[in-house]
């Protein structure tokens, strides 16, 4: 029996055509017990959560991850469109790209290896982990209960180590292949759609420049400008057609931290890094990006220098390979880019991101864009619902909140599916007997530790 909130039937509907209808009930109710679980969300933990709900053997729930016939990108391409409603097509899609590491335990996990933790490492320090690779593509949304945006991820693919690939009969293919490949899948299913694709300096490859270069109709890069990178102009037109081989590039440029910090930018107030306005100095110029082994060309960038007044930040450099974009969006959208990372933290925090033990492929392959997808299943929810279901900032004299966050969004839909479960007739007769504010207190712990 359907269990989940009125507000995501038609969500979790819209995917039962990716699955058998056994199987599509099944999914629901794992859906159901990671939302109802704060335990170790395997399956087993997931199934104690559902307790009598999971009516069915253990090992069928297992199956639906390791056995059963199912795609992730045909799920992903189906949240896409459901996100894309929210975007009117006069505004920008912009998608922010960015990968992390979920340690996992095991030595026979498929696709394992080890990588550099960029937010545990320092400038003089490199920290590795030993665990999965994941690409993410998410894309910025407005929810009505929250000022800033929710990077929602829709697409994600593993990243394989690079000793790993031989061993395997496999072609290795770094973050920016796979980001690329993201985008093309999103490119072909929406191709009426421009995306702003914005990374960091992962992707500020010239790589994946020219690829969004070559696509500029449906995607534009945001990413920071690395300080050695090759600027030139463009090749002059050569008036002799005997004069030997035509030039591919034209004089070198300076690098935009020499050309932003002797003069004086033009101010603007940006967002920083979730840390609210900030005012800096902006200098910009246009250049092409130029790197001769295996670049296939050069690019038309913008760049854009950014001077700090407050003195809180290093001065950096970002470019777009879209020239028209103005430079305070170019920054803005970059800024913005730290949504994703908030959207990480909140995986791992309340939907069990690195709490599974699984390790077959199918099963690898499956759980993490699962998780990743539920997060955006749940901020489409609330965003779907009426003002009345809207998450309040559970906040107090220890810890003061503005604003609704994604454990607020989770705590709302807890209590909304508490209320579905209690409404299933013969099982919780008794519970629609007691008092109105012993049943509302009962509904506000359960939603808080159940």
């Amino acid at each position: 029996m359907f269990t989940l909130p009125k507000a995501a039937e038609p969500l979790v509907r819209a995917f039962s055509g990716a699955f058998t209808r056994p199987t599509f009930q099944r999914v629901t109710l794992l859906i159901l017990g990671v939302i109802l679980s704060l335990r170790r969300r395997t399956i087993t933990g997931i199934l104690r959560a559902l307790g009598p709900l999971a009516q069915r053997h253990w090992s069928d729930f297992h199956r639906v991850l390791c056995c059963r016939v199912g795609s992730t990108c045909s799920l992903g391409c189906g949240l896409v469109a459901m996100i894309l409603e929210r975007v009117t097509e006069d505004q920008p899609v912009v998608g922010p790209a960015d990968h992390t590491h979920p340690q996992h335990q095991g030595k026979h996990v498929y696709g394992k290896g080890r990588h550099h933790d960029a937010c545990r490492s320092t400038h003089s320090h490199r920290v590795s982990v030993w665990g999965h690779n994941w690409v993410t593509l998410a894309i910025h949304i407005k929810v009505p209960f929250c000022s800033r945006p929710w990077a929602l991820p829709v697409l994600v693919a593993l990243v394989r180590p690079e000793e790993w690939n031989p061993q395997h009969g496999r072609r290795h293919k770094t973050p920016t292949r796979r980001a690329m490949q993201l985008l093309a899948m999103l490119m072909h299913g929406f191709p009426e759609r421009k995306l702003m694709l914005v990374g960091d300096g992962g992707y500020a490859s010239h790589e994946l420049a020219r690829f969004c270069h070559r696509h500029q109709e449906h995607v534009t890069l945001g990413s920071r400008f690395h300080p050695q990178a090759n600027l030139y102009e463009a090749p002059a037109n050569r008036r002799s057609r005997n004069a030997g081989r035509p030039p591919v590039k034209g004089r070198k440029l300076p690098m935009p931290h020499d050309v932003g910090q002797p003069s004086k930018g033009q101010r603007f107030t940006v967002d920083a890094w979730g840390g609210g306005p900030r005012c800096v100095e902006l200098s910009s110029g246009e250049g092409h990006g130029f790197k001769a082994k295996n670049s296939g060309g050069r690019v038309p960038v913008r760049w854009v220098f950014v001077d700090d007044l407050t003195s809180t930040h290093r001065d950096e450099s970002f470019h777009g390979t879209d020239p028209a974009l103005a430079r305070e969006k170019i920054v803005g959208r970059f800024t913005g880019r730290w949504s994703i990372e908030v959207t990480f933290q909140e995986v791992r925090a309340h939907l069990g991101f690195t709490t599974v033990r699984n390790g077959s492929r199918k099963s690898v392959l499956r759980t993490a864009p699962c998780r990743l997808g539920l997060f955006s299943l749940v901020s489409l929810m609330l965003a779907r619902a009426g003002e009345a279901q809207t998450p309040k900032a559970a906040s107090g004299p220890w810890y003061p909140k503005t604003e609704a966050t994604f454990s607020d969004a989770m705590r709302t839909v807890r209590r909304q599916c508490w209320q579905e479960i209690f409404r299933i007739p013969g099982q919780h007769a008794g519970v629609t007997k007691l008092p109105t504010r012993l049943r509302i207190t009962l509904l506000d712990h359960l939603s808080q530790v159940a």
